[in-house]
């Protein structure tokens, strides 16, 4: 799959990189989305029904696109870091990092020893081809794009810390976990949320890092574009099909 990771470097560039969330947990819907042109895609093991043979599927599908698939995993578990990163995801979304050791632990989970502790199998995987890049372990750790989001009080607090570690590529915040720790479950446009999102932006990027962030709205998504976002995810692909499916039928009811 070759050691360059474009979206990576276009990260270190400070490019405005334009996302979507996929949470269909299909790779039929994912295909649609592809064809949009996003900069990068979002495949979520959170908040979204997948496993591992749903997400290899997406993956499959977005390979024939320039869109980046980024996966974001349940929880930062170095055996399903292992296992994504065998079936050939290159760029992670970590969610709730609120420490700069346990960032740490997951730049480790994604390298290849004596870097980290990821097991090697790569032979047998897709992320090497089956075997046919034979420079694949040369190359592995280089290619591999580590974001950890930082979404509550305890993580805005290591905030410095978490965004200094060697390894983190960007630093993800996120909206409606941070609102929630802060004591306003539902409501991250709260002013004193918004003020943390948009100080979170300034010491993220005064760490040399870049700063990222979902917003389901476009007022919201510029703001937070104006604040040094500058890998922004602007739709979720369920709430697409919600609202036009919802706006459709009103219109006909009506």
């Amino acid at each position: 799959m070759g050691d360059e990771n474009g979206f990576k470097t276009a990260l270190v560039r400070g490019d405005t990189l334009y996302g979507l969330w996929l949470s269909l947990a299909d790779a039929y819907s994912a295909e649609v989305c592809a064809g949009a042109g996003f900069d990068w895609l979002v495949v979520d093991g959170e908040h979204a029904p997948n496993d591992l043979r749903s997400i290899l599927a997406q993956l499959q599908a977005l390979a024939a696109y320039p869109s980046a698939p980024v996966v974001r995993l349940p929880v930062g578990d170095p055996v399903q870091i292992k296992q994504v990163l065998d079936i050939g995801a290159r760029i992670l979304l970590i969610p709730m990092v609120e420490s700069a050791a346990q960032a740490r632990e997951m730049v480790a989970a994604t390298r290849y020893p004596p870097q980290g502790i990821r097991g090697v199998a790569s032979a047998l995987v897709r992320a090497s081809g089956f075997s046919r890049d034979a420079d694949y372990l040369r190359h592995a750790n280089d290619g591999i794009c580590l974001l950890v989001q930082v979404e509550s009080v305890a993580g805005l607090e290591a905030l410095d810390e978490v965004a200094a570690v060697e390894g983190v590529d960007g630093v993800f915040v996120g909206p409606a976990d941070l609102a929630a720790s802060m004591g306003h479950l539902g409501n991250p446009g709260q002013p004193e949320v918004q003020a943390a999102i948009r100080n979170a932006a300034t010491r993220i990027r005064a760490a040399g890092k870049a700063a990222g962030i979902l917003a389901t709205d476009e007022t919201t998504a510029r703001r937070y574009l104006g604040w040094g976002y500058t890998f922004v995810a602007v739709g979720v692909d369920v709430l697409l099909l919600t609202r036009a499916s919802t706006e459709l039928l009103a219109r006909f009811r009506s």
